[in-house]
C-alpha cells in the first residue's frame, strides 16, 4: 500500500479508539410508557415540593446530607428520562471532518 493510503486509515483508526468509549452506558433504562414517565416525573415533583416546605432548621446534619443526596439522585433521574438531544464525541467529529476531506477532495 502506498503511504498516502495508510495515512487517512491509521487516522481513522486512532479516532475510533476516542470514539468507542462515547457509546458505553453504565445507567439502566428508566420506564418505557409515557404514562409511567409521567407519573413518575408527578411523584419526583410532589416530592421536591415537600423537600422545599420543609423545615429544615431542626435537622441533623446528616440528614440534611441524606436530603441534599435525595436532591441530586432525583436531578439525575430528571435528566435522564428528559433524554432529548444528540451527542457527539470529539472523535466522531474528527471523523467526519476526515471522511469530508477525504470525500470532497
Amino acid at each position: 500500500m502506498k503511504l498516502r493510503k495508510i495515512i487517512p486509515l491509521a487516522l481513522m483508526a486512532i479516532c475510533l479508539t476516542f470514539v468507542m468509549p462515547a457509546f458505553a452506558k453504565d445507567e439502566t433504562p428508566g420506564p418505557v410508557d409515557k404514562t409511567e414517565q409521567l407519573a413518575r416525573a408527578q411523584q419526583l415533583v410532589a416530592r421536591l415540593h415537600e423537600i422545599q416546605h420543609m423545615d429544615k432548621s431542626n435537622l441533623t446534619s446528616s440528614e440534611k446530607k441524606a436530603l441534599r443526596q435525595e436532591l441530586k439522585a432525583m436531578k439525575k433521574e430528571f435528566k435522564r428520562d428528559r433524554g432529548n438531544g444528540v451527542y457527539l464525541s470529539v472523535g466522531a467529529l474528527i471523523i467526519i471532518i476526515l471522511l469530508l476531506i477525504l470525500i470532497l477532495r
